[in-house]
């Protein structure tokens, strides 16, 4: 019993550092505004961007890939400690991937709302699969470079890194972690689809 309570520890724990809810700090230090209620009210780093600036923006992109990152780190150390091994520690740290995810999007410090996950899950792609992680953003920056539409390029680097861990030798939990979770931050770009479809999602640079 202490053993499985020990487990769902690690991942209370990767929940709580996604939960960290970064955009919405950078709002009350430096402005002292609720992110939430303002431009696309997602406490993410594009939305900081339109309404706190590049600085902070780019700030909170980088702790919310740290998050990502420290997430499966500590997983990985977490579980070996506790004496799980073989294929049991790639599940545990696959749960603790979609914990961070879940975390960053429905922060228990926000009433469960948040960004949309695509900085922290490249920071558990990074970690997880160097090679997908790298996959991923090079494709997110080559869109953002020829459209400058955030939304878009961050679902077609979910979708590329969906590809790239089914293509590349990696174990089936990782694959499968990748693959939802990259199903999870295009659902949660549903509104960012149908303003896409409608012509009016605004491209990066246009303030709030």
């Amino acid at each position: 019993m202490i053993f499985w309570l020990a487990c769902v520890g690690g991942i209370a724990v990767a929940y709580l550092l996604g939960a960290t809810p970064t955009g919405y700090l950078a709002g009350r230090l430096l402005r002292g505004i609720d992110i939430r209620e303002h431009g696309s009210r997602s406490t993410g780093a594009t939305n900081v961007l339109r309404i706190l600036g590049k600085r902070p923006a780019l700030a909170v992109l980088l702790v919310d890939v740290a998050k990502g990152v420290a997430a499966i780190l500590f997983a990985r150390w977490y579980y070996a400690w506790l004496g799980v091994a073989g294929e049991s520690i790639a599940w545990a740290v696959c749960l603790c991937g979609l914990a961070v995810l879940l975390g960053h999007s429905r922060s228990l410090w926000l009433g469960f709302t948040g960004g949309k996950s695509a900085a922290t899950g490249l920071g558990v792609l990074l970690a997880l699969s160097w090679p997908v992680g790298f996959g991923a953003a090079f494709v997110f920056l080559l869109v953002l470079a020829v459209v400058r539409i955030v939304s878009l390029a961050s679902m077609l680097a979910a979708a590329t890194a969906a590809l790239l861990v089914c293509l590349l030798p990696e174990p089936l939990p990782y694959r499968l972690l990748v693959i939802a979770g990259g199903l999870y931050v295009i659902v949660l770009h549903r509104a960012n689809i149908a303003r896409l479809l409608a012509g009016t999602e605004p491209k990066i640079g246009r303030r709030a």
